[in-house]
């Protein structure tokens, strides 16, 4: 069976991929096997326009934002489903150091931080704090296992999904096409999470596998119009009416498992924060693929294999990174454009032609 493009993976990378091109009128076939512990359904699905403890404005939010916003609310009518929502961040500052941060970048032209004012008095019913809440503003929730399911039931609907794991020694490349057990295509891009680093092909590429755990949580008085935000730790409105708390960064972890060590320490900070009962309903734990050093993606194609590209490194910032750069890569592989330098695989030419 001949298709324009074979793409691994169906996370948020592949599902974005898979649409653009598509939308472009060409035949893809993804080879997905789908796990409940992927780095995309254990994400939060928040789109957060401010960072770090500089409080400073992500990577191109005035770029990704809008882009994001207006992309969920396409897929929606497509699938004819509720993917997107605005739940701007309450956050509560737990140092002077981060209030005072807060307060010099509100001064700024666009930095999404707005003041909560009186209205800080009414989150005294629910939360312990020390200083006036601060809002972020607009940050979009996304119902991401939903999205998922949704359009792998749309690609398998037009015979457009494998459900199987990729093997990647059955891989053929020629200079002009590749071939994977029945199917021939013009490229094969990698869209698999981690699982990339593994690749004979990306293996050389500075990729780390970031450790996320997040603890599920019922929380049942605590009203779900907004995410809440102290310090490190996050409380996002869930599945089922539960609520998603977390998250870790690590780099430097012993198992991929959910650990006791990061449970006991999330319950204590909730049973410090909250002034509701709350019952820990799972723990989940997953790895995401990021870029070392730098927080770019790679996308592209390989420098010495035209017939072979990349579209992974998210990180945690993939729901508003993935549909940018999906529909960027979809101009390249389609209409030849440009990718943006600064995301472009091959800034990595030197370490990838070894």
């Amino acid at each position: 069976m001949k298709v324009d493009y074979l793409i691994i993976g169906q996370g948020i990378s592949g599902t974005w991929l898979s649409y653009y091109l598509i939308k472009a009128g060409k035949k893809v076939r993804v080879i997905d096997m789908p796990q409940t512990n992927s780095a995309t359904k254990s994400a939060s699905g928040v789109i957060n326009p401010v960072t770090g403890r500089q409080v400073v404005n992500t990577w191109m939010i005035d770029e990704l934002l809008p882009f994001a916003h207006a992309s969920y609310n396409e897929l929606e009518t497509v699938l004819e489903a509720k993917f997107i929502e605005q739940k701007d961040i309450i956050s509560f500052p737990p140092s002077l150091q981060m209030k005072e941060a807060y307060e010099k970048r509100m001064q700024e032209i666009n930095s999404y931080i707005f003041p909560a004012g009186e209205g800080t008095v009414a989150y005294r019913e629910w939360f312990n704090f020390i200083f006036e809440a601060i809002i972020i503003s607009p940050v979009y929730l996304i119902n991401l296992i939903p999205l998922l399911d949704r359009w792998r039931h749309k690609l398998s609907s037009q015979s457009s999904l494998q459900a199987s794991f990729f093997e990647e020694e059955k891989l053929i490349v020629t200079e002009e096409v590749v071939e994977y057990e029945n199917l021939v295509a013009k490229k094969v891009i990698y869209c698999n999470g981690v699982t990339t680093a593994k690749s004979r092909f990306w293996k050389n590429l500075p990729s780390i596998a970031n450790k996320g755990q997040a603890l599920i949580v019922d929380i049942p008085s605590l009203p779900a119009a907004n995410i809440y935000k102290f310090g490190n730790l996050t409380i996002v409105p869930w599945r089922n009416n539960e609520w998603w708390v977390g998250s870790s960064y690590e780099n430097d972890y012993v198992t991929t498992e959910p650990t006791e060590s990061f449970k006991v320490q999330t319950v204590a900070s909730l049973q410090n924060i909250l002034k509701t009962p709350f019952t820990v309903k799972d723990h989940i734990a997953s790895l995401r693929p990021a870029v070392l050093a730098e927080r770019r993606p790679f996308v592209g194609l390989h420098p010495l294999h035209p017939a072979i590209g990349i579209f992974n490194g998210m990180g945690s910032k993939g729901c508003s990174l993935a549909p940018w750069f999906a529909n960027e890569l979809c101009g390249h592989l389609v209409y030849r454009k440009a990718i943006d330098p600064l995301a472009d695989v091959k800034r990595f030419s030197k370490i990838l032609s070894r």
